[in-house]
């Protein structure tokens, strides 16, 4: 058995205050989970209004399609204007 995790350092520049920012943190959390079915929780960064960290496990068994996997979503990150990805850290176990 693999556990993939992913740390991903995120700049929100619209917003302007810690309520908009749990709201896009919120709503992008949903849509990563819907999508892909993993398991994403903001781990970092919460008293900042505009950087989030959102830590992200998948597990399975086979690592090339966990990497695969991995790229899509971060990809899938990368493709939406609410947000820029600063940095992205991988790590298996």
């Amino acid at each position: 058995m693999l556990i993939g995790t992913l740390l991903v350092e995120v700049h929100i520049p619209q917003s302007g205050s810690l309520k908009e920012k749990r709201t896009v943190i919120k709503s992008m959390i949903q849509r990563i989970q819907n999508r892909f079915n993993v398991s994403i929780a903001e781990i970092n960064n919460k008293d900042l209004w505009q950087r989030a960290t959102v830590g992200v496990a998948m597990v399975g068994d086979n690592r090339a399609y966990l990497e695969r996997k991995m790229q899509l979503l971060i990809n899938f990150m990368d493709d939406d204007p609410r947000w820029e990805v600063i940095k992205v850290e991988t790590d298996w176990c």
